[in-house]
């Protein structure tokens, strides 16, 4: 029988977890900074233990909504990809999670349970009163050469990138300060304008995710010939694995098609510092021209109390309502 035993975060003995490379910039020390200074949380960190033996991690962060106590591994809102379980490769992930239900509602005393766990398989969990969700996203995968990365890409795609050199963008590697956090959150608000919806999150957030991940965020701006900021992106990592976080631009400079290579840049950087994969951080059409390979990755949740999960799925219909 698998068991959790929560850890101290600024301790050091889980610095097993900061060594495998498996991990994901999520399941990192910075991460948990960054969700308990926008969630106003609290970290926590576990060991998987299988009698004297650890042979995996967990890591998440414990809110109060509503009165109520919820462990979220990660929870909807967070900006945040998969967290959950990093497991030695013979154990078993079902039972893991069986082990995180008491560790949640008995000694951490949460009364909901939300985890979203990449190396989950769907129906894996099939008995144990999860309710289920199945999310997506694309995988750009990091490991072949950059000729044939490129080449992977949809025929429009490459051609985009082409004509944006031709025009004269350039993508630049920005730096970590409030410039680029201003200049984002402008571009994202006119994205969101466009589609007459409100922006998600504020400047704080973007501010707050540069300065607790510092060298582990790539933060990359596209220049016009005439010095016109087009577009920015922002895809942090760790590991093997970097993710697409948030990409915004300018209605006026799309004509310089400055999103396809910000795209490249970011790949092309990560992979030259030594990440096997891209995750494109979830679904949506426009992201196939990338050529990656599209991720089923399931996203559940689970109540002490029945009543919960249904004023839960209330208030998950009430946040969508008003952003429509």
């Amino acid at each position: 029988m698998l068991e959790l035993e929560r850890v101290e975060v600024d301790r050091d003995d889980w610095k097993g977890l900061e060594a495998r490379r498996t991990r994901l910039v999520f399941q990192t020390r910075e991460w948990l900074r960054f969700l308990e200074r926008t969630q106003h949380g609290e970290p926590v960190v576990a060991a998987v233990r299988d009698g004297g033996e650890t042979v995996g991690w967990f890591t998440g962060l414990v809110v109060r909504r509503f009165g109520v106590r919820i462990l979220g591994s990660p929870f909807p809102g967070w900006t945040t990809g998969s967290m959950g379980f990093v497991l030695e490769p013979d154990v078993s992930r079902r039972e893991a999670v069986a082990a995180l239900v008491p560790f949640a509602f008995r000694e951490l005393g949460c009364l909901h349970l939300e985890l979203k766990d990449r190396a989950l398989g769907l129906g894996e969990l099939d008995g144990l009163g999860f309710a289920v969700r199945e999310t997506t996203t694309f995988d750009v995968d990091l490991s072949a050469g950059e000729e044939e990365i490129f080449g992977r890409m949809a025929s429009a795609c490459r051609r985009n990138i082409r004509q944006a050199e031709r025009k004269g963008l350039v993508v630049e590697e920005a730096a970590a300060d409030e410039t680029f956090v201003a200049e984002y959150h402008d571009q994202l608000v006119d994205v969101f304008a466009k589609q007459s919806l409100p922006v998600p999150y504020g400047p704080e957030r973007v501010r707050a995710l540069i300065e607790s991940l510092a060298d582990r965020v790539v933060l990359l701006r596209a220049v016009g010939p005439d010095g016109e900021r087009a577009a920015t992106g922002i895809f942090p990592g760790a590991g093997a694995s970097a993710y697409f976080w948030g990409g915004a631009s300018r209605r006026e400079h799309q004509w310089l098609r400055p999103n396809e290579l910000i795209f490249w840049r970011a790949i092309t950087i990560w992979k030259r510092r030594g990440a096997d994969v891209l995750d494109l951080g979830g679904g949506g059409e426009y992201k196939r021209k990338y050529g990656g390979v599209e991720v089923r990755v399931p996203f559940v949740r689970r109540s002490r109390h029945p009543v919960l999960a249904h004023a839960r799925d209330a208030a998950e219909r009430l946040l969508l309502r008003g952003r429509r």
